[in-house]
């Protein structure tokens, strides 16, 4: 069960109990659910009854605890505890870790993406400025994979320190933007001309030029601060070691896959099942469409980035024990283990991919 069915399952019930009377309130359009905090325990927790108890007039745990009676017994639930002020804490079931790696792994990179459209239509505009212009197509990226029709328009003019072929920004190229100079729009078909969103990004500019980066660190260079946040230009981002955020992830994506082929020369494949030890790495994959829901929702790419950073930090210490050692012959545990390395490696290169960036199988 992904953090989005959890939620969808507590909202489920809130509106049993409103329809059965306990609860006199409007059941709201989504439940936040996330890892639990201090003091809390299980897999995922949620604050819906401290954000329902004014408005239902009871205390927030008597509200928790009418939600609690509705959800003990859901399917893939083991256990439901109410902690502190009144927060929901969810225990899943042994095999709810199969269900998750099996869902990531039947829709690939496109996990966490919207199936079908929103029929929203959003216009970004940017200025013609380097870091500007690469966040929003970012941005883009993003909106369109939670099924929203994106149209972009960069105004103004590029600086004349940025170099130009044929009227064009080099860094356009370099960078990897399909088309953001003066008068050139671009995005994917939209249902109707009038948008129903107006939104001008307008992120703290580049402080130099980002073009020796290349494609991929100069794009991360770029999108991994925060909006306000000035990038650091050169930084470390083509330093090959732990210590660059950038190759962690593309070290951990592509050590998923040197496993896949490793274990494939050894006879065995991946097969979704419980793995132990593994909490860590099973909330954050969970956590995935949350975060591009999250990213699209307050046009921030950067939130994508530092949740990729996440993944790969609690995929690594998974993969040595991925393989058998020795003679040892491989086990269930082995192949559920693999299972799940491929999974985090197809959310680390889904995610990379809506930043723009490759994600290569070799490193």
């Amino acid at each position: 069960m992904t953090p989005v069915e959890l939620s969808r399952t507590v909202l489920h019930a809130v509106r049993r109990a409103v329809d059965e009377g306990e609860l006199r309130v409007t059941v709201p359009e989504r439940a936040v659910v996330t890892p639990p905090g201090p003091g809390g325990c299980g897999d995922y927790a949620t604050s819906i009854a401290l954000q329902l108890a004014a408005a239902a007039g009871q205390p927030p745990r008597r509200v928790a605890e009418i939600l609690r009676a509705r959800l003990a017994g859901e399917a893939f639930i083991g256990d439901v505890v109410v902690t502190g002020p009144g927060f929901l804490n969810f225990s899943l079931e042994r095999n709810a870790s199969a269900l998750l790696v099996e869902e990531i792994l039947r829709r690939g990179r496109r996990y966490g993406h919207a199936e079908g459209f929103s029929e929203t239509v959003v216009q970004l505009r940017c200025p013609a400025e380097v870091r500007a212009v690469v966040v929003t197509d970012a941005l883009a990226r993003v909106l369109r994979s939670q099924g929203d029709f994106v149209r972009i328009t960069c105004d103004g003019r590029p600086a004349p320190e940025w170099e130009t072929v044929l009227g064009v920004p080099e860094w356009e190229t370099v960078l990897g933007v399909d088309g953001g100079h003066p008068g050139n729009p671009f995005a994917g078909p939209s249902p109707r001309s009038l948008p129903d969103l107006d939104i001008t990004i307008h992120p703290t500019p580049a402080p130099s030029d980002p073009l020796p980066l290349g494609r991929d660190a100069g794009r991360w260079a770029l999108l991994y601060p925060a909006a306000h946040d000035r990038p650091r230009i050169p930084g470390d981002h083509l330093v090959q070691r732990e210590a660059n955020p950038l190759f962690r992830i593309r070290y951990a994506h592509a050590r998923t896959r040197a496993l896949l082929r490793n274990a494939a020369d050894l006879g065995f494949h991946p097969e979704p099942g419980p793995v132990s030890d593994a909490e860590a790495l099973l909330a954050a994959l969970g956590d995935h469409p949350r975060i591009l829901t999250t990213a699209a929702t307050h046009r921030g790419p950067d939130r994508l980035a530092r949740h990729l950073v996440t993944v790969a930090d609690a995929t690594l210490p998974l993969l040595p024990a991925v393989l058998p050692l020795g003679d040892e012959k491989p086990s269930a545990a082995h192949r559920a283990r693999l299972a799940l390395a491929e999974a985090a490696g197809a959310v680390l290169a889904g995610g990379l991919s809506l930043l723009g960036i490759d994600a290569p199988d070799h490193l």
